[in-house]
């Protein structure tokens, strides 16, 4: 424990004394983070300390390496410990460049893709979370890169106000370092043991009111040595309890990390896209000062992490019931941050309505195509306008007025025409009453006029203009010399418009127009 405990206070004296000179070094190299309209300070502070917890870290881990101490001696430079320096290096590196050119955010999800991989390449692998489990390399290497890009991401989004990334990565990495010690794991334990001193030094200068920022170089960094130290921990059980730690204790970053794409897909926003709406900014606009969201978070980061260690202790009985307590704090939480806005079952469940109407999966939207199909294929107008009837009959319009300019001849004056509408069932067709007649203004066949309304309803209540829903449909094939018009109304007192039914509308007018072109093309 000595060893442990000394690493955690070289660690902690190495950033206390780095993290200023990492701050002049950031204000002479640019890497300076200016006020803006999603900044919480207002005024200009280095972003540079990612390299005072890089630094403090490695300097911390190689003055106990020469301590030579028992547990010391154990850290072996292998393939997993080369691996892991090598993509700490490459994702603080370009973090750093980051902070001081603000590189594409493609670039940035590339590198962690790429340090994510050198990871797995060099032997941590993840081979199973929750019920997800295989030996299989391509779904252990999905794992993987899943388990890596949760954790940076985590922290990077969650370093949105003074001293909150660090603190989240002080507690976690404090209870890692104690679990570790107490299950053995004497070099583990002391790698996190350099990670907590590491950002407790630097939370002397990060914490409200900040002096300097951990910048992208620190948040990668920190989220990259928890991902890959807890896999490397856990190999043997899996990553099994060792990973549910940090995933615990980082619940609420972890929490954001999973919702912030999935709220602005829902907003119709790009999904990567910075925002304020973290849960930081939402506790912000419930009043909180900026400094007592931070405790407050610290304080809920220290209760999960001590119930990720009483979880390690009980029976697997009484795990339940933790979780549902768990569980039922979470839901009193989100909603009292007003997420419950964007996940609301209405909206949810609107959501896939309009997609299963899309792909046609929807039963009305199978049955409308099937219209539209009976549309194209008529023969001539009568047949054609009688399609069309049925149609707008199964959207639930009330009246229709259909005219044409045209050569085509259409057969009978004033003939009655009888909907048919095609029922699934053997190969019956059902006869119901007339819906509609057509009649011809020009004998010649220039003009046809063709009206039509649904079951009871009478034209007089067009009257009523405040309750119908009136439009025209120009059906246009080239010039304006082979133009219709087909005019539809509803009565809304009956039923509201849908956009699914707009929808329909314009599958109409092509189903239409198509039948038209083959009418006229078989003369």
């Amino acid at each position: 424990m000595t060893t442990i405990l000394t690493t955690l206070a070289l660690a902690f004296f190495l950033s206390l004394f780095i993290t200023p000179l990492a701050g002049w070094f950031g204000k002479k190299i640019g890497a300076v983070d200016m006020p803006g309209e999603r900044k919480i300070h207002l005024v200009s502070i280095p972003r540079s300390g990612g390299i005072a917890i890089f630094v403090s870290f490695c300097l911390a881990i190689a003055a106990s390496k020469l301590l030579s101490t028992q547990i010391t001696d154990q850290l072996i430079f292998d393939e997993k410990i080369v691996a892991f320096f090598i993509g700490a290096l490459v994702i603080s590196g370009v973090g750093l460049l980051d902070d001081i050119y603000c590189l594409n955010h493609k670039i940035k999800f590339l590198t962690q893709i790429v340090c994510a991989s050198i990871a797995f390449y060099g032997g941590m692998r993840v081979h199973g979370i929750f019920y997800i489990s295989s030996q299989n390399v391509v779904i252990s290497y999905a794992l993987t890169l899943f388990w890596f890009l949760l954790v940076i991401n985590a922290v990077n989004l969650i370093d949105g106000l003074d001293g909150l990334a660090a603190g989240i990565c002080f507690f976690t990495s404090t209870v890692l370092t104690f679990f570790l010690f107490m299950k053995n794991m004497y070099v583990m334990s002391m790698l996190f043991a350099a990670v907590a001193g590491t950002t407790l030094g630097f939370l002397r200068y990060n914490f409200n009111p900040a002096s300097i920022f951990m910048g992208d170089g620190g948040s990668y960094f920190l989220g990259y040595t928890i991902a890959a130290l807890s896999v490397m921990a856990g190999i043997k059980s899996q990553a099994g309890i060792v990973m549910a730690i940090p995933l615990l204790a980082m619940g609420i970053p972890v929490f954001d990390t999973i919702l912030s794409p999935i709220r602005r897909f829902l907003l119709g926003k790009k999904m990567f896209q910075p925002d304020k709406s973290h849960v930081h900014h939402r506790l912000l606009d419930l009043g909180f000062s900026s400094r007592n969201v931070v405790l407050f978070v610290y304080a809920c980061s220290l209760v999960l992490c001590l119930i990720a260690l009483i979880l390690t202790a009980i029976s697997d009985r009484h795990i339940g019931i933790f979780l549902i307590v768990l569980a039922a704090i979470s839901v009193v939480f989100i909603r009292k941050l007003g997420y419950f806005e964007y996940i609301a079952m209405d909206k949810i469940l609107g959501w896939f309505k309009d997609i299963s109407d899309v792909t046609g999966i929807s039963k009305d939207r199978r049955t409308f195509l099937n219209l539209q199909i009976e549309i194209s294929k008529s023969k001539d107008i009568e047949e054609l306008w009688n399609n069309i009837c049925i149609a707008l009959d199964h959207l639930k319009f009330d009246r229709a007025d259909f005219f044409l300019k045209t050569q085509i001849k259409s057969g009978a004056e004033g003939k009655a025409c009888e909907s048919q509408e095609r029922r699934r069932n053997g190969n019956k067709i059902q006869d119901q009453s007339k819906l509609f007649s057509m009649k011809r203004s020009d004998d010649s066949g220039q003009i046809i006029s063709l009206h039509w309304a649904r079951g009871c309803y009478r034209r007089e209540n067009d009257i009523l203009k405040e309750d119908m829903f009136v439009t025209k449909i120009p059906i246009i094939n080239g010039s304006l010399d082979n133009i219709k018009i087909l005019f539809i109304a509803k009565d809304l007192r009956s039923e509201q418009l849908t956009t699914h039914t707009i929808r329909r509308i314009e599958h109409l007018r092509r189903a239409v127009l198509s039948a038209l072109q083959k009418i006229e093309n078989s003369k």
